[in-house]
């Protein structure tokens, strides 16, 4: 009950926080509504002025819209991109909305413009409607009317119209109206050491929420903005910081280098170009809001966060410490407020009516200074600016500011006096290079400064005198260059700035490093500042492709478009994102380098290990490492911290036994895993000795355990949920039929109650709490198995459409900024669209354009797009085909099969966001045309899968499911495995084969001792029936071979030694051997009256401990054979070509009397030692029937004959294995395979793992064998212990643990 109080409490709260945000906006965007006067139609002609006029009646007076004055508008002298009209609004008013026309009458009209703003007529500002949309669309005649409402409103005095294009049969004219109403603001302004003193009460302090609300606007890029402080180091503070503004919160860890409690949030950018920004800050409990302009930062402040802990006084602009101590090193801010507000309390006001609660320190004004710097823009490689000096003077000095994002660029060059020389000063990777020339020859190559291409403003002065130079970077005085030079300097008269004109020599200018794009101010020659108004006036000096008072940088990494914490860098038109290390790869880190699920890698044929797996794909989880069993059934395999059995004594209500399991993947990463899964289960084993889990039948429990949900259960392993029971419980066969548990009889003696926990929607286990075991004789033990999860129901998820007319609909997909799908496919037909998604203007959709192509198509506003992938073949083979396709704001990018991507760039500046608004249609398209006739599987768009089965249950023309796995995924099946098809995918089946696993790519091996053999008897004649459907039915005593296929793998150090013998009841057979001097003989006698054919492998020694692969074909009198996979070798047999009667195959010493030639006598008397693997006999594998069905099939094992992967192993590995696998290790289902670090691996990897490990093997192996027989020997005692106390729980759960302790110990020495 008090838990829902506060609930309802806590939401009423809110509830109150939100409505007074809601007034509290209302009354800072007091002018949000009816905005929209006309405000240019009564100003005065001097309101109005341009760069230029055609003639007087094209005057700039003439521009309103829809007059017929004078020329009927407003036209230059000349229509190039430098002219513009502006006007004067008078004051500071609020811009909701322009329109503009033609000359009226006329053929002059601007089809394209740019909108500037200002408050002083300085400094201008662009306006964009989108984060990358410049220019606005203009006219198309003279008279009609273009509209435009801003998506944000503008607060400016000084409008400027800058055209871009025109008619080109025509020139430009204008007519313009601008819309909007009166602003009215309150500010104040700091000259770097003052500041603003806010003291208040508690009774002022809001309980439920704090806002503070201020814009300013400064041309330094450091200051503290806002300040409170209180007790134990608590505080406050927002300050700029190179142009950011950093918000920290210190929430009060008296720990003096703690950093726990710190907060540090930073935005914004750009933020010293004296123009306004808005700030706001919400504080609602411990959630807290931080606003600058329109980007927003939430999170959730650590520890006890709380304002009553703060002093109840709030500076702004700076504080009294400011510059006054050392240890408190910042800034005041420099610049200007306006309208701020703390929690609806006007502080300017205050101010202004000297108010008791205000304190002003130092001097403050309240109006707002405006720094007459003129800052001018360099566009592109066109770009320059070329400034006057005297020439011949002995002295040379420039200074200026400049601010760039790209590494390279030409500042300044210039020609000494009557070209005797000169000087290049550029970037190059973010450093001043300076050059000096001497009639042609570099005379010095100096390098300053790093990392100047970060964004911020930098100066550079250069002076030279004589044949004395130096050079400063930021004002720094401390780091002057100073250099003595082996020439005299003359300066000579012109300078260039940014780059050179495309008709200049190189004698006049050069420039081999390309032009400067970014912005410079303060230009400075001979000690005298430059007029940059009168270059834009072309009064003094020349330029081209520049932008004057104004700098048009922008921050590109603001908002950061890279996802999943790719780092974002940036040029002058363009962002990169570098995804090192994040797990996910594209232009902007978008899509996993995983695979969502164990099931997707396994049909990417890897075998069992460990692999980071993506559950929701491109989407926001991270990639997380698990392990993979491939089984006929992928299992994803998660470990947790605690994965021991641990006794329990001593515990009760008061003071529970608490186990808390933390797990290699995160709540939401799991939950997203459980729901992909078709089953998911952990084994939960609980021993108890008067020790209960319930009390009485309908009790309070005295032990459970909590899920993933965070609630209680008390259900146990194999019992279902919400019935108190444990699985003797539900069974009805618990040792005391009074209760519902094995432990609650609470015997002195040990029980279980064990099983697996499988209700997904509770698992994984996160907590047990144990409370009855503080009893005399009372214990428990339990332990908690890894997280199991079988599947992935959304890999093979699937509908066929069966018309061309049908289609599934879904709900409209939201990709704004991104958007990827992916899928798989198979059909017939020749063409048909995929999936189609609709907007107003804007679309998406993906098609099968051809047998042969696949397009992707979209328009986000900037015109249709497509990307298409070309395959060799066809893709309407019925097969199953991948798609991926992904649209971001760099790039599109397309993707079938294992094909090269295809991938088109984004415009540079252009729409950025696709807005759909109608349903999403899978395998079809609204018009119901082009329709796609086949299967779609695995639907994903941004990481979330499409449900199309349960759809297409509901849906006429689309069936849910899609047979025919195998057509795709048999090539997966190897070694003669073959595939199967299932409901939900594939198996392989490698029941004729020599090998093993998921895709029958395990070999089988066995070491073989000294004497050892193993027989399979393919049964004797008399006993056989032709209709037999036994495997061996097809090989019988009347049955004529006249065709084998044989393989084997072998390594041995022993000669000369029998491999493989197979007889018959007519005294015919085929033996294989190694001689005497260890070279491979094939014998093989099909006439009892011959002696045997012999081949002899060009292999000198095959004894040499190394593993040899031997493959063996007859075609009737014809003998192949293929040794270590060189080239076969062919002989032809004289003694017949018909195997007839078989009836056994030997692997080892032959045991019973058998009529052979001497050689196969004498390597039959050394039997055969060391090691045999993947033995295949036509479709019989004698090998794995022996070690795996030995019961089942027709085979005798005698002596030792132990199971080995001596087969996959080199060398001393595989001799030092042997020793070390007895013959029944590996029962059970799990595929024992080699784990893998990660998905992603190759063969260098591998090979420099291997040389790596093997070192350190060698000298810990023997130890480890040596441990490993001795715990091998436990066990063994322990089972046969256990196998004659089976009624005695107490003695089984000591061998348990005993067991399962010493096994601990031995996988951590082994691992090791």
């Amino acid at each position: 009950m008090n838990m829902n109080m506060d609930s309802v409490t806590e939401a009423f709260l809110k509830l109150l926080f939100l409505l007074s945000i809601q007034n509290w906006s209302l009354v800072v965007a007091e002018n949000a509504h009816n905005c929209d006067d006309q405000l240019v139609s009564a100003l005065p002609q001097s309101s109005f002025s341009c760069s230029s006029e055609l003639s007087s009646s094209h005057s700039p007076g003439f521009a309103r819209l829809n007059r017929r004055d004078g020329a009927g508008g407003w036209s230059p002298l000349v229509s190039n991109k430098y002219q513009w009209l502006q006007i004067d609004l008078g004051e500071r008013m609020e811009i909701t909305a322009i329109a503009t026309q033609g000359g009226y009458g006329s053929s002059d009209w601007v089809t394209s413009y740019l909108l500037m703003f200002s408050d002083s007529g300085r400094n201008w500002k662009q306006y964009r409607q989108e984060e990358s949309i410049w220019g606005f669309s203009g006219n198309t005649n003279a008279d009609s009317v273009v509209y435009y409402k801003l998506q944000h409103s503008i607060k400016a005095r000084f409008l400027r119209f800058i055209p871009l294009d025109w008619n080109p049969n025509g020139r430009i004219g204008m007519r313009i109206e601008v819309y909007g109403c009166s602003y009215r603001s309150e500010v104040v302004d700091f000259d770097g050491k003052s500041f603003l003193l806010y003291r208040f009460d508690e009774k002022s302090l809001s309980p439920l929420k704090d806002v503070i609300s201020f814009k300013f606007k400064t041309m330094e890029s450091d200051g503290i903005l806002l300040h409170r402080k209180g007790q134990n180091g608590n505080f406050i503070m927002l300050e700029l910081i190179k142009g950011k503004l950093f918000l920290f919160i210190n929430s009060g860890d008296t720990k003096p280098h703690s950093t726990n409690s710190l907060i540090n949030i930073t935005t914004g950018s750009l933020l010293d170009d004296q123009h306004w920004h808005s700030v706001l800050i919400e504080h609602f409990n411990k959630q807290v809001n931080f606003t600058v302009d329109k980007h927003t930062q939430h999170f959730h402040a650590k520890g006890e966060f709380n304002y009553l802990d703060l002093n109840y006084e709030l500076s702004f602009g700076g504080t009294l410490a400011a510059g006054k101590s050392v240890s408190f090193s910042h800034r005041n801010f420099h610049g200007c407020f306006e309208n701020l507000y703390c929690n609806g309390v006007n502080i300017i006001n205050l101010a202004k009516r000297q108010k008791p609660q205000i304190y002003i320190m130092g001097n403050v004004s309240f109006s707002c200074s405006q720094p007459q710097t003129v800052p001018v823009t360099f566009l592109g490689s066109g770009s320059y600016l070329l400034l006057r000096g005297s020439s011949g003077q002995d002295e040379i000095s420039v200074s200026f500011q400049f601010r760039t994002w790209n590494e390279m660029g030409l500042l300044l060059s210039s020609n000494f006096h009557q070209h005797s020389g000169g000087l290049l000063l550029y970037l190059h990777d973010g450093k001043i290079r300076l050059k000096l020339f001497k009639l042609g020859k570099q005379q010095s190559d100096i390098t300053a400064g790093v990392e100047l291409n970060n964004g911020q403003w930098h100066s550079i002065s250069l002076s030279a005198k004589r044949n004395h130079l130096s050079i400063m970077i930021d004002n720094d005085v401390t780091s002057v260059l100073h250099f003595v030079l082996p020439m005299q300097i003359y300066s000579g008269d012109i300078y260039y700035f940014g780059g050179c004109p495309n008709t200049s020599s190189d004698s006049e200018c050069k420039n081999p490093f390309g032009g400067f794009q970014g912005c410079m101010r303060q230009i400075s020659i001979s000690n005298k500042v430059v007029d940059l108004i009168l270059v834009q006036q072309s009064i003094f000096g020349n330029f081209s492709d520049l932008q004057i008072d104004l700098c048009g940088l922008i921050d590109r990494c603001l908002p950061n478009y890279c996802e999943h914490g790719g780092e974002c860098s940036q040029s002058w038109n363009s962002f990169y994102c570098n995804c090192t290390n994040t797990g996910y790869m594209g232009a902007t880190c978008h899509s996993s380098i995983y695979e969502q699920s164990c099931e997707a890698y396994k049909h990417r044929g890897n075998t069992s290990g460990f692999y980071y797996i993506d559950s929701d794909g491109s989407g926001p989880l991270g990639p997380f490492l698990v392990y993979c069993n491939m089984t006929d059934t992928a299992w994803t395999i998660v470990q947790h911290n605690s994965s021991d059995f641990t006794r329990v004594k001593s515990s009760n209500r008061e003071n529970p036994h608490t186990v808390f399991f933390k797990y290699t993947a995160s709540t939401e990463q799991l939950q997203a895993t459980i729901n992909h899964a078709e089953h998911c289960e952990q084994e939960l084993a609980y021993h108890c000795r008067k020790s209960r889990l319930l009390n009485k039948r309908d009790g309070i429990p005295l032990s459970w355990w909590v899920g993933r949900t965070n609630e209680t259960q008390t259900y146990w392993g194999g019992s279902l949920p919400d019935v108190q029971k444990c699985t003797c419980g539900l069974e009805g066969n618990c040792i005391d039929s009074q209760y519902y548990c094995n432990c609650d009889a609470d015997r002195n003696e040990w029980t279980n109650d064990t099983g697996f926990l499988s209700y997904k929607e509770h698992l994984p286990v996160t907590q047990i709490v144990i409370t009855d075991t503080d009893r005399p004789n009372s214990e428990a033990a339990y332990k908690l198995g890894p997280l199991l999860c079988r599947g992935d129901r959304s890999f093979w998820n699937s509908a066929s459409f069966n018309t061309e007319t049908s289609y599934l609909h879904f709900p409209t997909f939201h990709g704004e900024l991104s958007a990827d799908v992916s899928f798989f496919f198979k059909t017939t037909a020749s063409s048909g669209v995929f999936l189609e998604n609709l907007g107003i203007k804007d679309f998406i959709r993906i098609e099968l354009h051809s047998p042969a192509e696949v397009i992707f198509s979209f328009d986000v506003g900037n015109g249709p797009f497509e990307v298409m992938v070309q395959s060799p073949s066809h893709l309407n083979d019925n097969q199953w085909h991948y798609v991926r396709a992904e649209r971001n704001i760099k790039e599109a990018s397309l993707q079938v099969d294992q094909l090269p991507p295809k991938s088109q760039p984004a415009p540079v500046d252009g729409h950025i966001l696709l807005q759909l608004n109608s349903q999403l249609f899978v395998g079809g398209t609204a018009s119901r045309q082009k329709g796609f006739l086949g299967c779609v599987r695995s639907l994903q768009l941004n990481g979330i899968a499409l449900d199309l089965e349960e759809r297409a249950k509901i849906t006429p023309g689309v069936d849910p499911g899609c047979p025919g796995h195998c057509s795709s995924y048999g090539n997966l099946c190897h070694n003669g495995g073959r595939c199967k098809e299932k409901h939900s995918g594939f198996s392989c089946d490698c029941s004729f084969s020599a090998y093993s696993g998921p895709f029958c790519l395990n070999e089988i091996s066995a070491y073989f001792g000294s004497g050892s053999s193993v027989t399979y008897n393919f049964q004797e004649y008399y006993t056989l029936s032709k209709n037999s459907s036994s495997h061996a039915a097809s090989f019988h005593g009347d049955m004529t071979l006249i065709r084998e296929t044989i393989s084997l793998s072998f390594r041995t150090t022993r000669t000369p030694t029998l491999l493989l013998y197979v007889g018959s009841f007519y005294k015919e057979y085929l033996s294989v051997i190694l001689a005497k001097n260890g070279t491979l003989q094939i014998r093989y006698k099909l006439d009892s009256h011959q002696e045997p054919d012999v081949f002899n492998s060009n292999f000198k020694n095959m004894a040499d401990g190394q593993l040899h692969h031997v493959k063996i074909n007859r075609e009737e009198g014809v003998l192949f054979v293929e040794v270590n996979q060189n080239a076969r070798e062919q002989v032809t047999l004289s003694s017949g070509i018909e195997f007839n009667a078989i009836k056994s195959l030997v692997l080892g010493k032959i045991l019973e009397n058998s009529d052979v030639d001497q050689e196969t006598m004498k390597a039959n008397s050394q039997g055969f030692t060391g090691c045999l693997s993947s033995v295949q006999f036509n479709h019989i594998a004698p090998l794995k029937a022996a070690l795996h069905h030995s019961s089942l099939a027709p085979v005798t094992v005698k002596g030792h004959v132990a199971e080995s992967n001596c087969g996959t192993l080199s060398g001393a590995e595989s001799t030092l294995s042997e020793t070390t696998h007895s013959f029944a290790d590996h029962s059970g289902p799990i595929d024992e395979g080699e784990p893998l670090a990660n998905a992603i691996r190759s063969d260098s990897a591998i090979i420099g793992g291997v040389i790596a490990v093997v070192i350190f093997i060698l000298l810990c192996i023997t130890a480890i064998a040596i441990r490993i027989y001795q715990q091998k020997s436990l066990y063994k005692k322990n089972e046969t212990k256990r196998a004659e106390n089976e009624d005695c729980a107490e003695t089984a759960l000591k061998s348990e643990l005993t067991v399962q302790n010493r096994v601990n110990e031995n996988q951590k020495e082994y691992f090791f």
